[in-house]
């Protein structure tokens, strides 16, 4: 190997050496650009929200601590974490109203607890502010919120309200939704509806107009329910057609082809019934169907046929009482049927006309007391005779719309003093069993449950007396 060939290669090794020294330059970082801002949402509300609040992670933080407590339904340690949350963030993500709700039920919570007559109304103050503050950060749930507020004034809180001005929330609340109104607020806007209408506070053609809603409400929601939605909607179809029926006994409310609809397939049912040929026909005529309309004539022929007394003097007040019974004379029928038991010896005509005195209070009048107060009076007269006791039953349990919401346990209780009557009546007088014993078999089904019984401190086998107008003790049972 030559010298030069030497020089060559060891020219090659230092200039690789000196550039294995070289400081290398740092390559040249380009920064992705940054992620657009997330798109402005249009249907978040226009109150403080976590992402805008001083501190967003304490602010989500303080909310997520008092939610976990209100579940483990420790509200004490909730409701400092729930102010600060309201505090900062009070339409929490804008899209839920988390917080208006939850600081409901905790003042709710407190005003279960305070015995100070002051601060508990302050509570009811603070529950309505929340409901309105509600309706200001998300306006379109405020028919909702108002709702809410009607719903907790008519079970809640009575004494803050008239009834009147509670149904005006419910009325305000229907007109804005029709028949969207929320489920919860149809029972009591039903109750206050008839209430004040039989006491004459509103008009009926208002009230003809909203009991009309009433049912297309309820038509439409039982229609397109889903899921547990629709136990709700069983319990109000159970209740507020029910309730409605005391608008029967204004006169002119209803008119002939609602009577017609109602009441006349009965007959069509029992053609030989004196008592329902009687009902029926008298139901019609007080609706103003006209004396040659074909579902009267049919009555009418059908009792003359298989009802008419041959001996029955036209003039005598037996008579005379059956027939302002029959044209819808209730309060004439009354005063004729007393007129024959101030001078009437035989004691089985007059326990059936003082049965039958009780009969109309029920079926026309609705009046619930007066009704058991004369069947009582007929079974003093008759002591074997079971059907007052069978009527008694029926006034008890058709009693649960009247006594609490249709369902549940206040409700249901009804049921006990129902069973109690019938039992009565099947054990005094056989005729009596049959009957008994199929209303024993339909509404023994809808006393309280177990759990029911037992959250209120209540047992089985125990005594418990049924408030209402009802006012009697009974024997708690429990649905099998």
């Amino acid at each position: 190997m030559t010298f030069q060939s030497h020089l060559s290669k060891f020219s090659i090794f230092i200039f690789l050496l000196v550039l294995a020294c070289t400081p290398k330059i740092a390559e040249e970082v380009v920064e992705a650009p940054p992620p657009p801002p997330p798109p402005v949402r249009d249907d978040l509300s226009p109150c403080g929200k976590f992402f805008e609040s001083d501190n967003p992670d304490d602010a989500e933080t303080a909310h997520v601590l008092y939610r976990d407590l209100i579940k483990l339904k420790n509200f004490e340690e909730a409701m400092p974490l729930w102010e600060k949350a309201m505090k900062m963030a009070p339409a929490a993500d804008g899209l839920r109203d988390y917080h208006f709700m939850d600081g409901v039920k905790l003042y709710k919570w407190m005003y279960g607890k305070e015995t100070d007559n002051d601060k508990k109304s302050a509570y009811i103050d603070k529950i309505f502010e929340l409901y309105d503050e509600a309706s200001a950060c998300y306006p379109k749930k405020a028919a909702q919120y108002k709702g809410l507020k009607g719903f907790n004034l008519y079970f809640n809180y009575p004494h803050k309200s008239t009834t009147a001005d509670t149904y005006q929330i419910f009325k305000e609340v229907a007109d804005t939704e029709g028949t969207d109104m929320p489920y919860f607020i149809v029972n009591p806007f039903t109750a206050t509806l008839v209430e004040l209408t039989l006491e004459e506070k509103i008009s009926n053609e208002e009230a003809f107009k909203y009991q009309n809603l009433i049912k297309e409400t309820i038509a439409k929601g039982v229609a397109d329910c889903k899921g547990k939605e629709c136990e709700s909607w069983k319990i109000i179809e159970s209740y507020a057609p029910i309730r409605l029926e005391d608008l029967e006994t204004i006169k002119g409310f209803y008119d002939c082809a609602y009577f017609k609809e109602k009441y006349y397939t009965e007959f069509k049912a029992n053609p030989q019934d004196c008592d329902i040929l009687t009902t029926v026909y008298s139901r019609l005529k007080w609706g103003g169907c006209a004396v040659e309309d074909t579902a009267l004539v049919a009555l009418n022929t059908a009792f003359e046929q298989n009802c008419r007394t041959v001996s029955e003097v036209k003039t005598s007040p037996g008579r005379l009482g059956t027939d302002a019974l029959r044209e819808g004379k209730y309060k004439e029928a009354i005063e004729h049927y007393e007129e024959l038991l101030a001078t009437e010896t035989d004691v089985e005509k007059k326990a059936k006309y003082t049965l039958r005195i009780a009969k109309v209070y029920y079926v026309h009048l609705r009046k619930f007391s007066k009704a058991r107060e004369y069947a009582l009076k007929a079974a003093e007269l008759k002591p074997n005779w079971g059907e007052p006791y069978l009527v008694i039953g029926r006034l008890y349990a058709s009693s649960g719309p009247l006594c609490g919401p249709g369902t549940g346990f206040d409700s249901q209780i009804v049921v006990w003093v129902a069973l109690d009557m019938w039992n009565k009546a099947k054990n005094l007088d056989p005729a009596a069993a049959p009957e008994a014993n199929k209303f024993i078999r339909k509404y023994a089904q809808y006393m309280p449950n177990k759990e029911d019984i037992f959250i209120r401190g209540l047992k089985v086998g125990g005594t418990y007396r049924v408030p209402c107008w009802i006012q009697r003790n009974t024997v708690i049972r429990a649905a099998k």
